[in-house]
């Protein structure tokens, strides 16, 4: 279903006055200020017009005892443990802070733990290993927040333990010699969004400050920095939005061998390098290894220093990704399966879905990947023997850590971010986890956060030309905090549908006060398309330029089309009331549904039978309707998603539920839909 829009409030006096105080185009004072960026200062740094002051690394708790004990383990030649995680962020913060103590001339020992068999974050048998090793410091990175037992087997082997880490802290701190988690109750530093990345290179500055200045001396760290905090889809804000801007500096003039390999056998290395090739080519790559295989694989592909080793290892790392999107696939396909099969999961507030032996390595993305065709907050878990593990997505508004912390009473183990959490259950307590979370869920949200589409402004047609793309690339790089911008097109005529790619996509014409855009709707058929030629609509663009034979051209894509005017976050609360009612909740107070007549369940069937089913969303089938019935016979969304389930009960549709579409079943004979159960329920 689409998601509601809204349109970022424009302060048109302070646009203004931005653009005059730095001598900017009016578009980008508008595009800045719209993003709640006024303070010239800011937008200096945001541009990129300046670097702006580095930030202090001590300010954060903890980090100048941290710094101490690293400069004494360096200066007397003791062995230092890496203790990482074996996604991209961990993974690279592993790698990052490798060579800066190498730099160094410091002993070090990385480790990064197996997915399978070790999981997530520290455990005993690897710091028992790492002391037979020689290690005498333990430094983690991306993790140990929720090491309490594992540090303490590590003081009673006498090594100290230097955790820097950016996940919630679950209870007290472990009692390391240094804890460094931005997220601490007592932490009062001025940034705390850090990826883990982002604490590796804050300790390597404070550690470097006694002997130089880092950031003149720390600049081929950087290209690391930037990939795990882009990786770990933390704000692209104040200290995070300097280290990815710098690092993709570095990423252009020569990155270090691994990432040079990496992104050629990606196929990007012969561009310029954004922080949007990170996410969709480096990142999802260096992820693969930690899921799928040995994240070692990933560790030794970034401390490579030889050309022809680094692209051996990035062609095999690039296989693994091949290997992980077929997995994901087939995954993703068990999981919609199974909520096609008991479509009452999907009534839920929070889904919830478990599976045999799917692999642990893409059930993160499976949720990711529901959530985003659901709308609502995903749990996917694995079941091997008897343990289980899940992994969770959320959106905006829904902090999936704490309705995960509240259920820790039938967890083992959990652990997270608001949008992301991971935790270990018992497979006989899944249903009791599934009914404990979605009970929160209804205690905090009686009607969940609905995911938003947030547009920058509203554009005329005529305004779209090849100059905007190059002054929004001023704004880069864009991520989670600062997304790319997105454009607003209402009241368009839709005057051609143009299948192209083999009909997997569209090119289509929309028109207004006599301009004509040509805008790409990818991974998208004309069936499901939804519109004809001549409907108006309203349509949310992303602008950019590509080069092809020495000229450059202007592609207008289109990320969300609607009806023009449609209400959609309107639509999204029926939708709500509907699933209630579903639940056997009570509807708001003063609400009340219009029953369906069968005048009206003529028209819906008539609709589908002239279209041999339907092929799109269920809001556009709402749309059809209504130019379908009589004026003013029209059903409310919430009636309509009733009579299609009675359609469904009564044998005489199939229906997907994650797309909406419908087909006709064979009938036999007439068919009572009034006396549907399903009409029952609405009294």
């Amino acid at each position: 279903m689409g998601r509601p829009w809204q349109v970022r409030p424009l302060d048109r006096e302070k646009a203004a006055a931005l653009s005059e105080a730095l001598n900017i185009p009016s578009f980008l004072g508008m595009m800045l200020a719209v993003r709640g960026v006024t303070d010239p200062a800011e937008a200096v740094s945001v541009l990129g017009m300046e670097d702006g002051l580095p930030f202090d690394p001590f300010l954060l708790r903890d980090m100048e005892t941290a710094a101490l004990r690293v400069q004494q383990a360096i200066e007397d030649g003791e062995t230092i443990a890496v203790f990482g995680d074996y996604d991209a962020d961990g993974v690279t913060a592993t790698a990052l802070l490798t060579k800066y103590l190498r730099s160094k001339g410091a002993q070090v020992l990385p480790y990064i733990p197996q997915r399978e068999g070790e999981g997530y974050g520290m455990n005993e048998a690897a710091v028992r290993t790492l002391h037979e090793k020689g290690a005498r410091l333990l430094i983690t990175v991306d993790n140990g927040i929720a090491g309490e037992k594992e540090v303490k087997v590590a003081r009673e082997l006498t090594m100290d333990v230097i955790v820097t880490d950016h996940h919630r802290v679950q209870g007290a701190l472990p009692p390391a010699l240094a804890v460094i988690d931005p997220q601490r109750e007592d932490e009062e530093s001025p940034y705390r969004d850090f990826a883990g990345v982002g604490l590796a290179y804050e300790l390597c500055c404070a550690v470097e400050s006694a002997w130089s200045d880092p950031e003149e001396t720390l600049s081929f760290l950087l290209d690391l920095a930037a990939v795990g905090t882009v990786g770990d889809v933390v704000p692209l804000t104040g200290e995070n939005r300097q280290l990815v801007k710098k690092g993709i500096r570095r990423l252009r003039d020569g990155p270090c061998e691994g990432l040079r390999a990496l992104l050629k056998a990606a196929g990007a290395g012969d561009r310029a390098v954004s922080a949007r090739d990170l996410a969709f080519t480096v990142v999802p790559r260096l992820n693969a290894v930690g899921r799928m295989g040995s994240p070692k694989q990933a560790l030794r592909l970034l401390l490579c220093e030889e050309e022809e080793e680094a692209d051996t290892i990035a062609q095999s790392v690039n296989t693994e990704n091949d290997h992980r999107r077929s997995v994901e696939a087939d995954v993703l396909q068990q999981a919609m399966e199974k909520l096609q099969k008991e479509p009452r999961r999907l009534l839920d507030r929070v889904l919830v879905v478990e599976g045999e032996n799917w692999h642990p390595g893409v059930i993160g993305i499976v949720a990711a990947r529901l959530t985003e065709t659901f709308g609502k907050p995903s749990v996917v878990i694995t079941i091997e023997g008897d343990k289980a593990r899940g992994s969770g997505r959320s959106v905006e508004g829904f902090s999936l850590f704490e309705a995960v912390k509240a259920c820790a009473p039938v967890l083992t183990r959990f652990g997270g971010h608001p949008m992301a959490a991971g935790l270990s259950v018992e497979p006989g307590k899944i249903p009791a986890f599934r009914q404990m979370i979605n009970e929160y869920a209804k205690n905090q949200h009686p009607f969940m956060p609905v995911p938003t589409l947030t547009l920058d402004c509203r554009l005329r047609p005529a305004a779209v030309t090849e100059e905007l793309p190059a002054l929004l690339e001023e704004l880069e790089p864009f991520g989670a905090g600062f997304p790319a911008p997105l454009f607003g097109l209402f009241g368009m005529t839709l005057q051609g549908i143009v299948p192209v790619g083999g009909g997997k996509h569209l090119r289509l014409l929309l028109s207004k006060d006599g301009v004509t855009l040509s805008c790409m709707r990818f991974g998208v058929s004309k069936e499901a398309l939804g519109f004809r030629e001549g409907d108006k609509v309203d349509a949310a663009v992303s602008l950019s330029r590509h080069e092809f034979r020495g000229q450059m051209s202007l592609t207008t894509q289109i990320m969300d089309l609607r009806p023009a005017g449609l209400d959609t976050e309107d639509l999204w609360r029926q939708r709500q009331q509907y699933e209630a009612l579903c639940r056997g909740e009570p509807l708001e107070e003063g609400k009340s549904i219009r029953r369906p007549g069968r005048d009206d369940f003529a028209t819906l069937y008539r609709l589908l039978r002239d279209g041999g089913g339907w092929h799109s969303s269920q809001e556009m089938l709402w749309q059809a309707l209504r130019q379908a019935s009589p004026e003013g016979k029209t059903v409310p969304f919430l009636t309509l998603l009733c009579m299609c389930d009675v359609l469904r009960e009564r044998g005489l549709i199939r229906y997907r539920y994650d797309t909406g579409h419908m087909a006709l079943c064979p009938v036999k004979g007439k068919v009572d839909l009034m006396a549907s159960p399903v009409l029952t329920r609405l009294g």
